[in-house]
Order: structure tokens, then C-alpha cells, then sequence
């Protein structure tokens, strides 16, 4: 069973952004999509970009990198769909954003 850790708070996110945060070592990019949080892994699969300082545009994240798009919710890669980061569970508790370990 998954545990949660708390990464931030609500407010350190503002929507239609996101960031990189830590979890026990491992980074993970989190995104503010209109008020909701999705989580997935950091580093995009075509060179290693970190996704966290990636521009948002609605649910979809640009690698800074190279470009490669990745859907937030699903972490599906826009253009190649075979192509998928890790997601991770997140879940809010007050002002807390907690994500699954």
C-alpha cells in the first residue's frame, strides 16, 4: 500500500504551473491544472529534462529540453502515446499537497 508525503502547499503552486519536488530522492514534477494537482516523474524519456521547470499549457507540460509534450493527468506523451512517464496518486489534505510514494 502506498503511503503519501506532504511536498507543499496549495498555495506554493499556482495554477497553470508547476515544479519539481523531492520525494524520499526522487524528483518528481507537480502541476497546478485549474485548481487540481497530478504528479508524475521529473524526467522527460527523450534526453532526461527535467519536466518540473517545463511550461504548462492546460494539462499539457513542454519538456524545457527539446520540447517533448507530456499530458499531466496520464503522463502519455502527446505526440507518440506508446511513449509514458510514471504518475503518481496525489491527494489534498487542508492547505497540503500530498503525493504517493
Amino acid at each position: 500500500m502506498a503511503g503519501f508525503v506532504k511536498v507543499c502547499k496549495k498555495a506554493d503552486i499556482q495554477a497553470g504551473s508547476g515544479r519539481t519536488v523531492d520525494i524520499n530522492g526522487k524528483a518528481v514534477a507537480l502541476f497546478n491544472v485549474d485548481g487540481n494537482f497530478y504528479a508524475i516523474d521529473n524526467t522527460c524519456l527523450h534526453r532526461g529534462g527535467p519536466l518540473g521547470e517545463g511550461e504548462l499549457d492546460g494539462k499539457i507540460v513542454t519538456c524545457p529540453w527539446h520540447g517533448w509534450r507530456y499530458d499531466v493527468i496520464s503522463g502519455v506523451n502527446e505526440m507518440n502515446p506508446s511513449v509514458t512517464v510514471a504518475k503518481y496518486e496525489v491527494k489534498l489534505e487542508g492547505e497540503d499537497v500530498l503525493v504517493a510514494t
